[in-house]
């Protein structure tokens, strides 16, 4: 029985991965960063505009070519405890319990994006290409945490996952007065996913199976609209529709060597933003308001388990992000940067064992920025962030073999799973302008 409730643990782990996929990147390019993301009524580059508010790029009155690239870390702990049973199912009293920290190094972050806009004309256009969500997973065996045992022991052993999520997007904004914008934005979205083990595909006495490497693609659209009062006040509004894909392909190898093919839907949620801006002197301030509707998305509005013990969905409440930045302009051709972010965390206790280990769950992020602007035609960017879950999500470990209706997810008595983790980024830009 220990080792049916372990293995059930160690297979389930990496559905993680599926949690995380929709989370929302808090910003785009190091200026966007710097200013904790904030960006719908304040758009300071081009970037961050095309990301936030389509609206906003009619601010920009040049052709703009900007390209960022970040070095992004993480430092996942994952904590798990199990209750040891004897040879007739019984409990003995005792647990096992154990802590294992991820070990994958640093993950790319690149950001491209150009704006085409001319003082004379109401139209101005843009297009991007942004990473706006990857990342992934690499616990090695542990024989010191049950999740991640060797598998003589139960566990599972070394856990890994990979995502990739880039959206390329064509953006039009039209300027309908001097003081009010209206813009709209078609995405286009292509995503990879690699599990061990896969916990979206039906077990076999072999467990779950590992998969190759996925790919789906998928589509949307964002609109806005953006108000300059003319004094200093600003402010902007958008929508971005959920991101819809076709099914992700799996094709899965089981640890006795069969093979099979399963299929799972995963969308990306709709966002909305609203936010305002504030410039006078030498200071910018934005703060933005956004709302992640989890609820209403494909792989996260369901949870639990399906009649032949996959993983149904991971069961995310829809999320508060709250962004603000300031910018000095005081010193020559060096503005400063600071930004905060805070998130609210979708994933509650019922559902913490289907999300382990939800390495995307920061709730505080801190970030300080600066650029360089002596150049003509150039601007240099770079930014600093760390962020923070502030606490470890936690709760029972889960078996469809304890399902009952009383107990819907299956919850085991005396066992417990954590996870927990910490930020850092490291990120740094360049703008380019034609014909300054």
């Amino acid at each position: 029985m220990k080792k049916i409730i372990l293995n059930f643990c160690t297979f389930l782990f990496t559905a993680s991965m599926f949690a995380q996929a929709g989370h929302v990147m808090q910003g785009v390019g190091a200026v966007n960063m710097s200013m904790g993301g904030a960006a719908t009524a304040q758009p300071l580059d081009i970037s961050g505009a095309l990301q936030w508010n389509p609206a906003t790029i009619s601010t920009f009155n040049d052709r703009i070519l900007k390209l960022d690239i970040g070095l992004f870390s993480s430092s996942p702990e994952l904590s798990s405890t199990v209750p040891e049973f004897d040879e007739f199912g019984m409990p003995t009293g005792n647990s096992f319990s154990g802590t294992t920290e991820d070990d994958r190094g640093l993950s790319p972050m690149p950001a491209l994006a150009m704006v085409w806009g001319s003082e004379t004309s109401k139209h101005t256009f843009g297009a991007f290409a942004f990473g706006i969500s990857g990342f992934g997973v690499t616990f090695p065996e542990s024989i010191t945490n049950p999740i991640n045992a060797p598998q003589s022991m139960g566990g599972f052993g070394r856990i890994e996952s990979d995502y990739i999520l880039l959206q390329v997007g064509l953006t039009y904004a039209y300027e309908i007065s001097k003081a009010f914008s209206i813009g709209i934005q078609p995405t286009f979205n292509y995503a990879t996913l690699e599990l061990m083990p896969n916990p979206t595909a039906n077990p076999t006495m072999a467990g779950y199976p590992s998969t190759d490497k996925a790919t789906a693609t998928g589509f949307g659209a964002q609109i806005g609209a953006f108000y300059d009062t003319g004094v200093g006040l600003k402010l902007g509004v958008s929508f971005k529709s959920p991101q819809y894909f076709n099914d992700f392909e799996f094709n899965n190898t089981y640890l006795d060597g069969t093979t099979a093919v399963n299929s799972f839907s995963m969308d990306y949620p709709s966002i909305f933003s609203a936010g305002l801006g504030y410039s006078r002197g030498q200071f910018d301030f934005a703060a933005d308001y956004r709302y992640v509707d989890y609820n209403n998305t494909d792989g996260f509005s369901k949870t639990g388990w399906t009649q032949t013990a996959s993983v149904a969905g991971f069961g995310w409440e829809s999320m508060d992000i709250i962004s603000a930045g300031l910018q000095y302009k005081g010193i020559n051709n060096f503005p400063l940067r600071v930004g905060y972010t805070y998130s609210s965390n979708p994933i509650n206790e019922d559902v913490a064992f289907f999300n382990i280990p939800a390495t995307a769950i920061i709730k505080n992020a801190y970030q300080f920025g600066f650029s360089y602007t002596g150049f003509e035609k150039m601007n240099f960017d770079a930014v600093v962030h760390y962020g923070a879950s502030d606490g470890a999500t936690s709760g029972q470990l889960l078996n469809p073999l304890f399902a009952s209706s009383g107990n819907p997810y299956g919850a085991i008595p005396g066992s417990n799973v954590s996870y927990e983790m910490t930020t850092a980024m490291i990120m740094f830009g360049a703008s380019y302008t034609f014909g300054k």
